[in-house]
C-alpha cells in the first residue's frame, strides 16, 4: 500500500512547483487584502491528483496492477488515501499562512473563523472527490471532465432555483440547534461520503478489463 502512495506522489512531484507558487501567490494577496482565494490550493491538489488518472493510463499502470496482490482493490484505496493526504496537507499548511497573514495584516488571529472556512473548504473539496472519482474509474479522465461539468453545472442551476423559489429561512430556523455540532457533523458527514465513494470506485475498478 505504501508503495502505491508513493508511486502517485512520485508520478505528480512535477506538480508541486505550481503547489508552490500557488501558495506565494496566496500569501502577496493576502498581505495586499486581496480576496481570499484559499479554496483554490486545496481544490488543486485535487486537479493535480486527477492527472495521475493520465499517466497510469499513459503507462498502462492498470493492467499491470490486476496482477499484483489485491491490486484492484489497493490500487483504488492508494489512489484515495493519497488524495486525502494531498488535500490535507495543504490544507494545513494554508491554515498556518492564513493565522501569519492575519496577525500581520490586524495584529490578532481569528482561530475560529480561519478554521471553519478551511473544515468548509476541505469539505468542499473532498465532496469533488467523492463524486468526481467513481466517474473517472467509470468512464476515464477525458469523459469524466465533461460529466463533473453537466454535475457542477446542474448543482448551480439547481442551487439557484431553490434560492429563487424556495424559502430556506425556516429550515434553517429548525436547524439552528446543530450549530454548535457543526464541525462533528462535517466530520462525520465527509468520512461517509469518501468511503462510499471509495466503495463504488473499488465495485467499478473491480469488474474492469484491461
Amino acid at each position: 500500500m505504501l508503495g502505491l502512495i508513493q508511486k502517485d506522489l512520485a508520478m505528480i512531484k512535477s506538480n508541486f512547483k505550481l503547489m508552490g507558487i500557488l501558495l506565494i501567490v496566496y500569501v502577496i494577496m493576502g498581505l495586499m487584502g486581496a480576496a481570499d482565494i484559499s479554496f483554490i490550493l486545496p481544490f488543486m491538489s485535487i486537479m493535480i491528483m486527477i492527472s495521475s488518472f493520465s499517466y497510469d493510463n499513459y503507462n498502462k499502470w492498470d493492467a499491470y496492477s490486476v496482477s499484483l496482490p489485491n491490486g484492484r482493490k489497493n490500487s483504488v484505496k492508494a489512489k484515495y488515501l493519497t488524495t486525502i493526504l494531498m488535500v490535507l496537507i495543504v490544507s494545513v499548511v494554508t491554515t498556518i499562512l492564513s493565522f501569519i497573514i492575519s496577525y500581520i495584516n490586524t495584529k490578532t488571529i481569528n482561530y475560529e473563523q480561519i478554521l471553519v472556512t478551511m473544515l468548509g473548504v476541505i469539505f468542499g473539496t473532498l465532496l469533488v472527490l467523492t463524486f468526481m472519482y467513481p466517474i473517472i474509474y467509470k468512464f476515464g479522465v477525458e469523459k469524466a471532465r465533461i460529466g463533473i461539468f453537466l454535475i457542477v453545472f446542474g448543482i448551480v442551476i439547481i442551487g439557484s432555483l431553490l434560492a429563487s423559489y424556495v424559502d430556506l429561512s425556516h429550515l434553517a430556523h429548525s436547524l439552528s440547534f446543530l450549530e454548535d455540532y457543526i464541525i462533528i457533523i462535517l466530520i462525520l458527514i465527509t468520512i461517509i461520503m469518501v468511503y462510499i465513494s471509495y466503495l463504488i470506485s473499488a465495485k467499478i475498478f473491480s469488474k474492469k478489463e484491461f
